[in-house]
């Protein structure tokens, strides 16, 4: 169970060599967190990443996890939930791509739309299910301003964040009263090994900034949480700007 803070004693980072989710169980762990599960495909950075949180005092497991693999996921995940309750989830797994190659390889764009979008949607879903049958607990989902709307930059990895934001916003309302927080989580760019090589967005920001936004939502019981908060305003007015003028932008 969370304590009065919010803070959960156990946590599900599906993703599990995900800087944010790392930067996010280690914030956790310094609080209160004390069982951590690493979902992941299994690799060196896997076993690394679980040893850098037992360093710090937490017990932490590591579970097979493909994103692409959904027929799997009922049966993995749902394992973990029978072991014992699991007070947060955090979806944090996704790619980027490469916008110029995805647009000459439909395949490979297919791949980042069925990772970031499909196999949230299928993942999300079986933990949803299981955290409403034991009555409590957040997810926490990584969404990105790029689902804000569609850019010429990024347009594939964009709209693939745009489903996924819409996913979970509409789990929320479908999970609202039953005791399961769903939070949206919608960072900028965020200076990560995924992101390195890229030129630098306005409002960048890092993955400790994120966790620390995600540590304070769960606090607050926020639904949409942006990282910094001053996206909000930004792109309430990209949002609405004509797509002429849209397109002339340096984005």
């Amino acid at each position: 169970m969370k304590d009065a803070f919010g803070a959960p004693q156990s946590l599900l980072v599906l993703g599990g060599t995900s800087e944010i989710g790392l930067a996010t169980a280690r914030r956790l762990v310094a609080r209160r967190t004390r069982t951590v599960w690493l979902a992941g495909r299994p690799s060196a950075a896997l076993t690394a990443a679980a040893d850098s949180l037992r360093r710090i005092g937490a017990q932490v497991h590591t579970v097979p996890f493909d994103a692409l693999d959904t027929e799997s996921h009922e049966e993995r995940l749902g394992k973990l939930f029978a072991e014992g309750d699991i007070d947060m989830v955090l979806l944090a797994f996704g790619v980027l791509g490469d916008q110029a190659r995805d647009e000459e390889d439909p395949a490979a764009a297919v791949r980042v739309a069925q990772t970031n979008y499909i196999g949230a949607v299928s993942a999300g879903l079986v933990c949803a299910r299981a955290l409403q049958a034991q009555g409590h607990g957040s997810l926490v989902v990584l969404s990105s301003v790029a689902g804000e709307r569609a850019r010429r930059a990024n347009f594939i990895y964009g709209s693939s964040k745009a489903g996924l934001d819409a996913f979970a916003q509409g789990l929320g309302d479908a999970l609202h009263g039953t005791g399961v927080q769903v939070m949206v989580v919608r960072p900028g760019f965020v200076r990560t090994k995924m992101t390195r090589g890229l030129a630098e967005a306005p409002l960048a920001t890092s993955p400790e900034a994120v966790a620390t936004a995600i540590e304070l939502g769960l606090r607050r019981r926020a639904e949409t949480v942006w990282v910094p908060g001053t996206l909000r305003v930004v792109m309430a007015a990209l949002r609405h700007l004509p797509r002429p003028l849209f397109r002339r932008l340096p984005v």
